[in-house]
């Protein structure tokens, strides 16, 4: 039984992320309140299915014409730079702290996503 429930919550986070949704804000939450594993496993996951859904995403972005080279190194290097320190930082750190910061994390992110519904909204009346 728990295999197709993983299955299917790999569905439900797969949808989002292949839909450019940032699907590991849904996939990282529904692994540990629903699978019930720990947040480094979550996280672990949810990086794990990143890599094969990369390169067929960037693949058709790339197609589609989406795609900005200028600067690219500008970006790339220090993601790669920060992505490690984040990789060796997560690990040191205790999954009660991770989970707490995640939290944070989804919380800001809402209030963001909030906060630009609304203001949207002001911005279609007003013209």
């Amino acid at each position: 039984m728990g295999f197709y429930i993983y299955l299917a919550l790999g569905f439900l986070g797969g949808i989002p992320a292949g839909m450019g949704m940032g699907g590991g804000t849904v996939t990282i939450p529904l692994l540990l309140i629903v699978g019930g594993v720990g947040q480094k496993i979550a996280q672990s996951a949810n990086l794990f299915a990143f890599l094969p859904m990369s390169l067929p995403a960037l693949r058709v972005h790339a197609k589609n014409g989406l795609l900005r080279k200028e600067g690219i190194l500008w970006i790339v290097l220090p993601a790669l730079a920060f992505s490690a320190l984040g990789a060796f930082l997560a690990h040191a750190l205790p999954g009660d702290v991770l989970r707490r910061a995640f939290g944070a994390f989804l919380v800001v992110l809402s209030v963001f996503q909030l906060r630009g519904v609304f203001t949207s909204g002001k911005a279609a009346k007003n013209s």
